[in-house]
């Protein structure tokens, strides 16, 4: 004889049943967003030193994109993206060594990252940690929209998933070159790390443009900083 618990249990099954069986679908199971708290860093896949594409077919085939459709990007290419925007390489004879090359290896700026569609990734604005490979979340949700507003409403900023913005401490380079170092060597910096992430995107399929057209009250307002925007690179699929 079934007892009175059992009775409950399959009674309370089949009002479930047919409560599924009356909408005409099974239950969808949730889905979990990824929830990151603002200050908590985040470790980033490791980053490939080899690959497939050479240097020179990278340099052949690279191309400037200003189109690119919805498909996220994953947090494996994201990483190296950022790894190449100025990641640590070998060991220098002064300290670690970085992708780009830099006055007096002086390094003198701050990588953004502002995540619209990265798969297992919240929205939000990130700084780039390059001496333990992180991102650590500053603002949570997303922002492409007001950054492609600050970047005089061009439109494949929005359309991206994500965009690089790098931001320059010209103190740093001023106590140690001068005004000559503020005009040429943070430019100098700036531009090998934006060919980096030029000739990586290549490298992996994907595509990218430097944008230089921003209000910069605007974009430093969006990252929380107050240091100089310098470049904005949007990536994305092709």
């Amino acid at each position: 004889m079934i007892s009175n618990l059992k009775k409950k249990v399959v009674a309370l099954a089949l009002v479930v049943v047919a409560g599924v069986v009356a909408m005409g679908c099974p239950p969808e199971p949730a889905v979990e967003e990824p929830v990151i708290q603002e200050g908590v860093i985040i470790s980033l896949p490791s980053p490939r030193h080899t690959g497939e594409m050479s240097v020179e077919e990278a340099i052949f085939r690279r191309r400037s994109i200003r189109n690119f459709p919805d498909e996220p990007l994953s947090l494996q290419e994201v990483s190296q993206l950022l790894w190449s925007a100025g990641g640590k390489t070998i060991d220098g004879v002064t300290g670690a060594t970085r992708a780009f090359p830099s006055a007096g290896g002086l390094y003198p700026f701050e990588i953004y990252l502002v995540a619209g569609n990265v798969a297992g990734l919240a929205d939000g604005i990130y700084r780039f940690g390059w001496r333990d490979h992180s991102i650590e979340m500053i603002k949570e949700g997303d922002f492409r929209e007001e950054l492609m507003v600050a970047s005089l409403r061009q439109g494949f900023v929005y359309q991206a998933p994500v965009s690089i913005v790098w931001v320059g401490d010209f103190d740093r380079v001023r106590r140690a070159y001068g005004a000559r170092g503020v005009d040429r060597y943070i430019m100098m910096d700036v531009g090998g790390a934006g060919q980096n992430v030029h000739l990586q995107a290549e490298a992996l399929g994907l595509g990218t443009v430097i944008v230089g057209a921003f209000h910069d009250d605007p974009v430093q307002r969006i990252l929380g900083t107050e240091l100089m925007p310098l470049y904005i690179m949007p990536v994305g699929r092709r």
